[in-house]
């Protein structure tokens, strides 16, 4: 059995002499995911994470275990662990090292490959979205091999383009289907917490589809005073398209294609969520004085954020700065479109509606251009199997003091939904510490350590049960 003080010490021990470090290297690499930097391959910054993260595990080695190192020319590169256990089961743990870009509005002292600790908070990017993955993985199986405790075998797979989408993984998966055999338990460590109080286990991700929307009306700039009233704004044409997605007054997203049937027992999930947080449903965002949230109903704002889609603006061109810009009615505008999709909402036929919609009878007939990124369909978990409803709440009981709350998340990890698909007999254990104000992807990230250890170690009693069905 686990012992709730001998796990609590030896996770505290080892997350300060021997994760904590490492985390604080990690965050001074800019690894940045393919997606956001081009010259990936030569910059050398993928080689050190990886190099880091090798070095490491070798240093801190797990009885058995086979270390694969696979980078196939052209893709990003795995790490796979390949841990023996003293029961016939297979238990995959997951996570990434590959990063968000910088994004600006840093605290001052902070910054993206900054790392710098004040008490429990760690800020730099990359720590907690999802670097500390894998040394937590590896730290919750030494606690098991230090209390004797019996655990299934165990697959740590790291990659290192998740922030891309996972373009590389379904590859990888593939190529090591065989040494990765059959998995009846998955555990993730790369979502969210809707506080620092409690376990969360995510029930539902949300899919995804990016697009970048191009409106030219001219083949080049003129003056505003002779154009403007005569040749249409490529601002106002691309208003128009997006209002098509978007109603403008409730951020609604229109098209009935779009939408999906929310299932009643999400619905209560959200209902049970939105008790527990009470006003942190919309308080953990840095929202300006006088601000208000979409909705006045908390349950509203968990299924807004977890299973409706939302479009959100991430980017824009043809614009000048501020201090550079004249009178001109400019030949073009682009925005890059983030849409999320509901968690059961196919990526691919989603961003086909998406590209009818907004190609369709353009106004005025301006020229309308799309360059999407690959699309990701959400994820559903599965029932949760008694033994691990039980397992979650006496966990989160023993290291939190406080019940296991389930929730869906408004992100997406595309890696769920091809898990999903290729072990439809798994059970999923889908968390994370990114819970209020760490702000992932955007300024001053921060890994909450306190909290990931307790995170660790219920990830040990998790591990027990799992052997013991």
């Amino acid at each position: 059995m686990v012992d709730r003080q001998r796990t609590q010490s030896f996770v505290n021990d080892f997350w300060e002499q021997h994760i904590v470090p490492p985390i604080i290297e990690y965050i001074r690499i800019p690894n940045k995911s393919p997606s956001f930097d081009s010259k990936w391959e030569t910059a050398g910054h993928m080689d050190a994470a990886l190099k880091l993260a090798k070095e490491w595990i070798d240093q801190h080695p797990l009885p058995g275990a086979k270390v694969t190192i696979d980078k196939v020319p052209g893709r990003t590169p795995i790490i796979m662990i390949d841990v023996p256990g003293q029961i016939d089961k297979t238990v995959l743990l997951y996570g990434h090292l590959d990063k968000q870009p910088e994004m600006t509005g840093w605290r001052e002292g902070l910054g993206p490959w900054i790392p710098v600790r004040e008490g429990d908070k760690l800020y730099g990017r990359g720590g907690a979205d999802d670097g500390y993955a894998l040394f937590a993985s590896v730290c919750a199986l030494k606690a098991m091999h230090d209390q004797g405790i019996p655990h299934a075998r165990a697959v740590i797979l790291i990659e290192f383009s998740e922030e891309s989408g996972s373009p590389d993984l379904p590859f990888y998966v593939d190529r090591h289907q065989n040494a990765i055999g059959e998995v009846d338990l998955v555990v993730c460590l790369d979502s969210g917490a809707g506080n620092y109080d409690q376990l969360w286990s995510t029930t539902s991700l949300r899919g995804l589809v990016g697009v970048t929307l191009r409106v030219d009306v001219l083949t080049e700039g003129v003056h505003s005073g002779d154009a403007s009233g005569i040749v249409p704004s490529s601002f106002r044409v691309l208003r128009q398209l997006v209002s098509r997605l978007e109603d403008p007054e409730t951020g609604t997203v229109l098209p009935a294609k779009l939408k999906v049937e929310i299932p009643q027992q999400r619905v209560d999930q959200a209902q049970l969520a939105a008790k527990s947080l009470g006003d942190d449903v919309f308080a953990k965002f840095p929202f300006l004085q006088g601000m208000s949230p979409m909705h006045k109903d908390r349950v509203q704002l968990v299924l807004n954020r977890t299973w409706r889609a939302a479009l959100s603006y991430t980017g824009q061109e043809g614009m000048p700065p501020l201090e550079s810009s004249g009178n001109v009615l400019r030949p073009y505008t682009a925005v890059q479109l983030s849409l999320r999709l509901p968690p059961t909402l196919n990526g691919m036929q989603a961003q086909n509606e998406v590209a009818r919609i907004l190609t369709e009878d353009p106004p005025y007939g301006a020229k309308v251009s799309l360059d999407f990124d690959e699309p990701a369909t959400g994820w559903n978990a599965p029932e949760l199997a008694p033994w691990l409803d039980e397992s979650l709440t006496a966990a989160s009981e023993m290291f939190y003091e406080k019940p296991a709350v389930h929730m869906g998340e408004g992100g997406t990890i595309p890696f769920m939904g091809m898990l999903g698909e290729k072990f439809p007999n798994a059970q999923f254990v889908i968390t994370g510490v990114l819970g209020p104000n760490s702000n992932a992807h955007g300024p001053n990230e921060f890994l909450h350590i306190g909290y990931a250890k307790k995170l660790t170690a219920c990830v040990v009693k998790i591990l027990e049960d799992h052997a013991t069905v």
